[in-house]
């Protein structure tokens, strides 16, 4: 029985290496994201752990504690804009990813037809050749009698 061969298995493989490709790149976005989300949320710890002005302090502790507040919204309003720029780099990686993994789902669904239309080719000649030798038992039965 012959073996099958795909034709398009080097295109098949090309198009498994870019999924792959794609799937580390959307797993470092995300990756990068979750940073950025954690920066955020450190900011807002401080931002609210330093936030109440307590009455034994002086001008010049408020005034420090002022200026260290305005520099962590500064910092905050920073963050917020580089992780919406985060959010849309992750959703173009995932998007580019889905795309990606169609493409491979296209080419080895064709793989799968062909293979079966083999098989069933395959499965045809073994059924002839089954029955030519059945006809020929048969023949040489009957010549004996």
């Amino acid at each position: 029985m012959e073996h099958y061969q795909f034709r398009l298995q080097k295109l098949l493989d090309i198009r498994i290496d870019k999924e792959e490709e794609s799937k580390r790149n959307f797993r470092d976005a995300q990756s990068k994201k979750i940073k950025v989300e954690e920066k955020l949320n450190n900011l807002k710890e401080n931002y609210n752990k330093h936030r109440e002005i307590k009455g034994s302090e002086s001008a010049i502790e408020r005034k420090i504690k002022h200026v260290y507040l305005n520099a962590i919204n500064y910092s905050i309003a920073e963050t917020v804009q580089e992780l919406k720029q985060k959010e849309r780099i992750l959703e173009d990686k995932r998007q580019e990813l889905k795309q990606k993994q169609i493409d491979r789902k296209t080419v080895e669904s064709l793989k799968e037809k062909q293979m079966e239309e083999f098989v069933k080719e395959q499965n045809l000649i073994e059924q002839k050749m089954n029955d030519e030798f059945g006809l020929y038992a048969f023949i040489r039965n009957n010549k004996n009698l």
